[in-house]
């Protein structure tokens, strides 16, 4: 989206003309912010706030919404499956280019553990970060509905796999939107809760600094959240938790964030790939041996020039920057003058451990509490695409300091037909 949004100010006279065109192939029809989905989780921000409607951002483009199934960088053209294929018999289109960007992004990281793919869920989308607040303030009120204590143990113990910041985030503002959300469930503790993060290194948190990451896992464990570093999930069957230390129990809620992959997408067709999956791209963003084609973001092997030998972190700090020099270079290659390489040391990073709760390692300054929380939501809001939505974050954000967020469970979304399925006689599935 951010490489599109580039060229289509950049060629505003030639789109004007009909001398190109730009086209984005997308399933989605909006494009994510990420680093807000933990606040969306916990009830900070309204989820439609951290998205951006693509058609509305991209007036002079076409919106294509499907996915990509293969890429012929030989024919120069894609097969992709429109959103409304399954009206039409399931058809497969072609889509023909004559300038190509991959920015296909990443997935989740799996392993093969037993149970993980059938009680397990992700962390990198808003329907994710959806789920899992109702699925949270749901296991409250299950448990203060029953007074078996095995079953309330299971409502209440929450495992989060991953020790990145998408695990440590979504632990943090998750558990502190619970305990706030407790004083409405009066028969039930916060003792009685058990939050866990398990980590298979030997810290959390690497992009802050091991001291950093030191803080945070002593400020999470005082909290009364468990950190398992050095620790492996073995096993997830029937929701039943096995760790590499021998511990086993019984968990609601399993969220896996150990990691990301590039989309399998990459693989679908003859662009080069690395050991990891990645695209081979250059320092300039193109595709190693390929002319006019592109890549950018968590799916490319782009070349630290700050770092010699090593590759950009798959992030959103470079994914951002590199899609606004990639849309300079594309420009370059139209107008025949030359490309510049992406060059971007990494200034740090910042995160949010719960309302007023963060730690950031800004240009090597170490901050922590409520002004590294307040770093953090600074540098996202500028962050986040459009005025429009910085303008709807701001006013969520001064709401909350009015009144309290929001402790309804909407499970039904998950269930939507089951009021339905009662009327019409038919006993729905619980």
């Amino acid at each position: 989206m951010y490489t599109a949004l580039g060229l289509q100010k950049k060629l505003r006279s030639e789109l004007r003309r009909g001398e190109v065109s730009i086209t984005l192939v997308d399933p989605k029809s909006y494009m994510t912010y990420q680093p807000f989905l933990p606040e969306a989780a916990a009830g900070n921000v309204e989820p439609r706030h951290v998205v951006t409607p693509l058609r509305r951002v991209l007036k002079r483009c076409r919106v294509l919404n499907a996915a990509v199934t293969k890429i012929d960088t030989a024919e120069k053209r894609l097969t992709v499956r429109p959103a409304g294929a399954d009206l039409v018999g399931d058809e497969l289109d072609e889509v023909a280019y004559d300038y190509l960007v991959v920015a296909a992004g990443s997935v989740s990281r799996t392993l093969p553990i037993p149970g993980l793919a059938e009680c397990g869920i992700g962390f990198k989308t808003v329907e994710e970060a959806i789920y899992l607040r109702n699925h949270v303030l749901r296991q409250l009120d299950e448990a203060s509905s029953i007074d078996e204590e095995k079953a309330r143990r299971k409502a209440l113990t929450f495992v989060f796999v991953g020790g990145g910041f998408a695990g440590v985030e979504a632990l943090a503002e998750l558990e502190d939107m619970a305990r706030d959300a407790l004083k409405w469930y009066p028969n039930l503790k916060q003792s009685e809760m058990r939050w866990m993060l398990i980590e298979a290194a030997n810290r959390i948190l690497p992009e802050v600094g091991p001291e950093m990451g030191e803080w945070t896992v002593d400020a999470l464990r005082k909290r009364g959240i468990e950190i398992k570093l050095e620790t492996l999930l073995k096993s997830a069957e029937d929701k039943h938790i096995v760790l590499s230390d021998g511990e086993e129990f019984d968990a609601q809620t399993l969220v896996w964030t150990a990691g990301v992959k590039p989309h399998p997408v990459v693989k679908e067709g003859d662009l080069p790939i690395d050991d990891k999956g990645r695209i081979k791209a250059t320092a300039e963003l193109t595709v190693e041996g390929l002319e006019h084609v592109y890549t950018a973001g968590d799916n490319a092997a782009v070349p630290d020039l700050t770092d010699e030998g090593q590759y950009t972190a798959p992030n959103a700090q470079h994914a951002v920057r590199q899609a606004k020099r990639l849309s300079a270079n594309i420009v370059a290659d139209l107008r025949g003058k030359p490309r510049k390489p992406y060059v971007h040391k990494y200034v740090g990073s910042v995160a949010g451990l719960g309302l007023h709760k963060g730690v950031a390692n800004v240009y090597g300054i170490k901050v922590r509490g409520v002004l590294a929380w307040f770093m953090h939501r600074t540098y996202h809001l500028s962050r986040v695409p459009t005025v429009n939505r910085k303008a709807r974050v701001t006013a969520d954000w001064t709401l909350a300091l009015f009144f309290r967020r929001e402790i309804v469970s909407l499970g039904a979304l998950q269930r939507p037909r089951q009021e339905f399925e009662l009327a019409t006689g038919r006993r729905p599935e619980v």
